[in-house]
């Protein structure tokens, strides 16, 4: 298991996003960092009936500070998004079961996105039955400068929807989808398809694609 591991900020993020969570023993979340565009601090990507669906939250930019990264009302977002999980989801095994757990997310307004990704964090780990040490970072960690905070992994960079790093330590493994037998199998989804298609068995397969770290990450 790996000591620990740096993280950005997530929108239901990728099943590689909480496997780093499942197979660390501290994980830290940066919220000191610059907002990026297209990247998964406000993005998620999900199996809808025509293949993979990628869902946008929409934000105002204040300034630099993430927690300054405001929610945008503009449009019907929020109904759009459940909507399409509803869709997308309806007929899988655990959709009904975890259905009024997620809901809220598309129901109450937070103003801002990195609070509003960090409770979404908390409450997939819960529903997951993930044993995770999870905390906030106290100042901004430059790039390749883990090592302060001995044997953390950097993953901000690497865990990316458009230019994702090698990741030796990530390993795909398929399970149940939905549309597997029109599309194939889609890997490294938003946690949600992991949730909805396997429900409790989420967490041992996340815990069965853990192996141990035998060298330092990929530099991005």
């Amino acid at each position: 298991m790996m000591p620990a591991v740096l993280l950005s900020s997530a929108y239901f993020g990728p099943i590689q996003w909480f496997q780093k969570i499942a197979r660390s023993r501290l994980t830290l979340i940066e919220r000191h960092d610059s907002y990026c565009k297209q990247t998964y601090r406000n993005r998620c990507v999900i199996a809808a009936n025509h293949g993979p669906l990628t869902l946008t939250v929409p934000v105002e930019r204040a300034d630099n500070d993430p927690k300054g990264v405001r929610i945008s009302d503009h449009g019907a977002w929020r109904h759009n998004h459940w909507q399409a999980l509803a869709s997308a989801y309806g007929e899988s095994p655990f959709f009904d079961y975890y259905a009024d757990d997620i809901r809220p997310f598309f129901e109450r307004r937070w103003t801002f996105l990195y609070d509003y990704n960090l409770e979404i964090c908390s409450t997939l780990c819960s529903l997951l039955d993930l044993d995770a040490d999870i905390r906030e970072t106290e100042c901004f960690i430059p790039p390749r400068q883990e090592d302060r905070l001995e044997g953390m992994a950097d993953f901000r960079e690497a865990i990316h929807p458009k230019h994702p790093a090698p990741d030796a330590d990530f390993e795909v493994k398929p399970y149940y989808q939905v549309f597997a037998e029109e599309q194939g199998f889609l890997p490294n989804l938003s946690i949600l398809d992991l949730l909805f298609n396997m429900g409790p068995e989420g967490v041992f397969w996340l815990e069965e694609i853990k192996k141990p770290i035998i060298s330092q990450h990929h530099e991005n």
